[in-house]
């Protein structure tokens, strides 16, 4: 249980809201990132540290978790307080005298409050099927890919058809034992390219396709999978030899306590005015996938941005008597 105050509360501490550290930091103001999540880097940290992004800029290609160690090293000059493990469940006050509190008891006064909470609280969609939670403890079900040598030599059983199914069936090439994709219909949801690809290993015979197949039954012992049932849309089954399943379902997300603070939402979103990025409740901003506005692309690289535009509206409430004379950080270094 902490006592903090800061300039400004940035909830959430995924790729936008520690840019937003940087931004604020720029302008000498203080921070505090809070967190649901044991650890800084959100969805790229829990869910896909190792798959490559693209478009970053001055970056051809990134693994996600090298971009967080980045950010990581990048806002470390400004000494941010970060409250993780905790969830933000109360927000009261106006601009310039917020008091937030935490899950965990904490206290937190600032001045301003930047929610960068991505689509809010996550977890997986567990599929229904019994005896599930004594394969998840023993990891032989896992719904997250930290380390792809985490499954060398495995038997894997990939269930789902959008873009991470059909992903991590291309990135466990060459490590995995064996990959078998279940899918209920031959048409993926994922992209075309991706999709092609795994046409192609198919064919070569390094992925077996499981179609039209849903998953059904689990089989092992002590909770060590061996065998993933599957049925078809007649009810036939057929055993699938396994030593892990990943469904990929998809993501249940939730704005939580956040959904309760009287800010404008449109369709669990977080409105704002693009030109500051301050939402309906003055003093709260919000920026990367939580916050829409027309033109709204939901990029890590336009997250980026939207953490400068809402520091530079900040400052204004941080330092209400002094003008803000903007200088290229080439020019002023990064504070001290």
């Amino acid at each position: 249980m902490e006592t903090l105050s800061a300039d400004v509360a940035i909830i959430g501490a995924g790729p936008a809201g520690m840019f937003a550290v940087f931004e604020c930091g720029m302008l000498k103001m203080s921070s505090v990132l809070i967190d649901a999540l044991d650890e800084l880097g959100g969805q790229c940290a829990a869910l896909y540290p190792e798959k490559p992004i693209y478009d970053i800029p001055a970056h051809p290609a990134i693994e996600a978790g090298a971009l967080i160690a980045q950010l990581e090293e990048q806002i470390a000059p400004f000494a941010c307080a970060k409250l993780l493990g905790r969830q933000v469940t109360g927000l009261s006050g106006k601009p310039g005298d917020f008091v937030l509190t935490t899950s965990a008891g904490d206290e937190i006064k600032a001045k301003a409050v930047i929610v960068a909470a991505g689509a809010g609280a996550f977890g997986p969609n567990r599929p229904p099927l019994d005896g599930l939670t004594t394969f998840e403890a023993t990891s032989s079900v896992r719904y997250f890919v930290k380390k792809r040598d985490d499954l060398r030599n495995k038997r894997v059983v990939i269930a789902g058809g959008g873009d991470s199914a059909v992903d991590w069936a291309l990135a466990l090439q060459g490590i995995a034992a064996s990959i078998a994709v279940v899918h209920r219909r031959p048409k993926f949801r994922a992209s075309p390219e991706s999709t092609a690809q795994l046409d192609m290993l198919a064919e070569a015979g390094k992925v077996e396709m499981v179609i039209p197949y849903q998953l059904h039954a689990l089989h092992g012992s002590g909770g060590v999978l061996e065998a993933v049932e599957v049925a078809d849309l007649d009810g036939a089954t057929k055993h699938l030899p396994a030593d892990v399943l990943l469904p990929f379902f998809g993501l249940a997300m939730e704005l939580g306590p956040i959904a309760d603070w009287g800010l404008g939402l449109e369709k669990s979103h977080l409105a704002v005015t693009s030109s500051t990025m301050e939402t309906s409740l003055p003093g709260v901003f919000a920026v990367g996938d939580i916050c829409t506005y027309p033109g709204k692309l939901k990029l890590i690289l336009q997250g980026f941005a939207e953490g400068a535009i809402a520091a530079h509206a900040i400052y204004a409430i941080v330092n209400p008597d002094q003008a803000l004379h903007f200088e290229y950080s080439t020019t002023k270094g990064v504070p001290r």
